[in-house]
């Protein structure tokens, strides 16, 4: 469904910018909710393991946004996350279902055989190395040299596009900090599930920043508002870093609750009022196909007859306004 979502809105002359901003706003927000998933299937829990693996699919997102801000085209490859990336979330989660999650401790030399080549190493010993391999030698030197294509053709210097990456390795560093952080107690009392669905309106917020920059031919932004908890929590988990009294469990857990409370209100109120924003500008409902604007003969003809009318060849006055206004036709 998420690949056939654009097809299906040019199909019923409903493609439009808010149809793109709602495609990949709504990946973002799934990217740790779907990941969370798969680190409870695999029998992750709270673990350093399981932060990476709930946290990683937001490595791509952010990649794959930032390329489309710049080339105006989503690239995807043979191997992509919303296809194949997917399908093998699936399958696994499937196999844990069946074999249960023990099987991903078990040595691959005893499920697969070839025990002179993995010897007692199991899938979960190979799974972060995989993960890291998999995003530094496939996808983001994909994203840099198809941004670095674009600036080129535009005759603009590439090195301020890096800069760009802040605001995710903000995030990443006071995401690692607070979580790996001896003196954190997130970990250690099983707030993975709260963290991760606070981290989900925080990043979906970020790369949805970003998709509407790109929608409407805006500067990058560089920051969001949600990240100032963030690094607040960081420093929270690292106080005595800095010589002050570790806080308690008690206090760590409100802030995160505070957070989540937070983020989930400003996520919301944004997304509303762009939302609402665009669909005035546009003429079109949120979430229902608006009715085609007939010619005044064809609207004559329709009352006289009381029947109904074909589609016509000429354009509709909303199809014009959207083009008139530079946003993407495409989803």
């Amino acid at each position: 469904m998420d690949n056939i979502d654009g097809k299906q809105a040019r199909r019923t002359g409903q493609s439009s910018g808010l149809g793109e901003l709602f495609d990949h706003g709504i990946d973002s927000l799934n990217c740790t909710l779907a990941s969370l998933c798969e680190t409870a299937s695999m029998g992750l829990g709270s673990t350093p393991k399981g932060v990476f693996t709930a946290l990683t699919p937001c490595i791509p997102m952010f990649f794959s946004t930032w390329e489309t801000y710049h080339t105006h085209t989503l690239y995807l490859g043979y191997f992509n996350g919303p296809t194949e990336g997917l399908i093998i979330a699936a399958t696994m989660m499937a196999v844990s279902g069946y074999f249960g999650p023990s099987i991903w401790h078990e040595p691959l030399a005893a499920t697969i055989g070839y025990s002179n080549l993995f010897k007692d190493y199991s899938l979960l010993d190979i799974w972060i190395p995989m993960l890291v391999i998999l995003l530094t030698a496939g996808h983001i030197p994909a994203c840099v040299y198809n941004v670095t294509k674009a600036r080129r053709a535009r005759n603009l210097p590439l090195a301020p596009v890096f800069l760009e990456w802040t605001p995710f390795f903000v995030f990443a560093l006071a995401t690692g900090s607070w979580l790996y952080s001896p003196h954190s107690t997130l970990m250690r009392e099983n707030r993975l599930m709260l963290f991760c669905l606070t981290m989900s309106f925080v990043f979906g917020r970020m790369t949805t920043k970003i998709i509407l920059a790109h929608l409407t031919r805006q500067p990058f932004p560089y920051w969001t508002v949600m990240l100032v908890p963030l690094i607040g929590g960081s420093v929270l988990g690292n106080l005595p870093l800095l010589g002050i009294k570790a806080v308690s469990v008690s206090v760590e857990l409100w802030y995160l609750r505070a957070y989540f409370v937070f983020a989930m209100i400003a996520y919301f109120r944004w997304a509303v009022l762009v939302i609402n924003s665009i669909c005035a500008y546009l003429d079109i409902n949120c979430l229902t196909i608006t009715p085609r604007l007939l010619p005044p003969s064809v609207r004559d003809s329709m009352q006289d007859k009381s029947q109904k009318v074909g589609p016509t060849n000429e354009p509709t006055r909303r199809s014009a306004r959207i083009s008139a206004n530079g946003f993407a036709k495409g989803e």
